[in-house]
């Protein structure tokens, strides 16, 4: 079984030498634009080269929230090629969409602080390149005295990028291309999605997983998703009498590993099953068989020194959903994803193929609200009503663990 291919690039196409702005949604004409970083034959300002991505990535960031840039505010600018602003624009447009009906859904957000760390860099000729990852919190709307009550101060995300800058006539460094290397998750927050939802196909990328070696059958049912009566307004603790684990030692695993990965555990292509496999191991879940030849098998869950001796069960959304729900009983499909608690895990079936492509944990529930954390895209507290409404045709599949 391979997850979901789900990815969102942007690149300019061939730079132009000739600078055009990057003109944010409402940004007024008369603003002034960023000053131009200086090209020098034998260095080049990569500092100032990260200032330039960081406020790039911060104007796209600023799109989504409630307070974003309107007509009477002077927001810097970026200078880009004549087609990656062309590019660009239509994405900013996008992404006050989605800010808007993320706003519908459950207030949307409030303000973005963006940071980027770069983790490589290349010059060559009149080309510059940055590998870095985008670090961003999204602000929910909620007062300090609520969040001390358990609701998320905000979301974060941690999104890997390419961003490239070409050498004008002038000296300055124009922004070329954005690519993000987001396959087989939803798509990041701050990104722009070309569909609703990924296909389900086989695309090649590394899970760890593969057919089982026997016919499952059928699922169960897909878990509702209308509100419950009343607004359900629990802490999200689970009851006292489904207490075989440690729920609390689960949710404390994603809190600290949703970015930083362990690295006492291999990443997969896509990571989003194994990084919850983990998260159940801190919790109290044992390996179960550690054969290779059970490998295939459904009925087992283990860890191996290789992906060749860890089973399929470990790292990939569809072998995990049976060993957990039918073979282990480890868990169960609520029938509702509103009755999820905190350390429950929801997985997605974005296409409805039968085939499950991405799994999350519960670390938070407030008022009723499960927050959702997952890798592929890293992602820390993601409202179950924005993943709802990004993923209207999905199916999900809710595990009480």
């Amino acid at each position: 079984m391979r997850m979901a291919h789900h990815r969102r690039v942007l690149t300019g196409a061939a730079a132009s030498a000739t600078a055009t702005m990057l003109v944010l949604t409402g940004t007024p004409a008369d603003a002034q634009p960023a000053s131009p970083v200086a090209a020098s034959s034998a260095s080049v300002d990569t500092t100032a080269l990260t200032r330039l991505a960081e406020r790039y990535l911060q104007q796209r960031a600023d799109m989504l929230t409630t307070t974003r840039p309107t007509a009477g505010a002077a927001t810097a600018r970026v200078e880009a090629t004549r087609s990656m602003t062309a590019q660009v624009q239509d994405d900013l447009a996008a992404l006050v969409e989605k800010g808007k009906r993320y706003k519908e859904v459950d207030g949307g957000y409030t303000k973005a602080q963006v940071e980027v760390e770069v983790t490589g860099t290349s010059v060559t000729g009149q080309s510059a390149t940055l590998q870095l990852t985008e670090q961003t919190r999204l602000h929910l709307p909620f007062t300090p005295q609520e969040v001390a009550d358990g609701a998320p101060e905000y979301e974060e995300l941690s999104v890997p990028h390419t961003v490239k800058f070409t050498q004008g006539s002038d000296g300055s460094w124009l922004l070329s291309s954005d690519t993000t290397d987001t396959e087989g998750g939803p798509t990041p927050t701050t990104q722009v999605s070309d569909v609703d939802a990924a296909d389900g196909t086989d695309d090649g990328i590394d899970d760890g997983g593969g057919k089982a070696d026997e016919d499952e059958g059928d699922k169960d049912a897909a878990s509702g998703t209308a509100p419950l009566p009343g607004g359900s307004e629990d802490s999200g603790d689970k009851p006292m009498a489904w207490s075989r684990y440690s729920y609390g030692k689960m949710v404390a695993y994603a809190d600290r590993y949703w970015k930083h990965h362990n690295s006492a555990w291999r990443t997969y292509g896509t990571d989003c099953t194994n990084f919850v496999s983990q998260a159940m191991h801190a919790g109290g879940w044992g390996p179960k068989g550690g054969a290779i030849i059970q490998r295939p098998s459904n009925k087992y869950w283990f860890y191996g020194p290789t992906k060749w001796t860890t089973s399929y069960t470990w790292a990939a959304a569809e072998n995990w959903y049976w060993f957990a729900k039918k073979h282990s009983k480890r868990t169960k499909i609520l029938d509702n994803v509103w009755k999820m608690a905190k350390a429950d895990v929801l997985q997605a079936d974005w296409g409805r193929d039968k085939n499950i492509d991405h799994t999350m944990i519960v670390t938070k529930k407030y008022r009723g609200t499960p927050y959702l954390t997952y890798h592929t895209s890293d992602t820390h507290n993601k409202s179950l009503k924005k993943l709802l409404s990004d993923h209207p045709r999905a199916w999900w599949y809710a595990h009480r663990t």
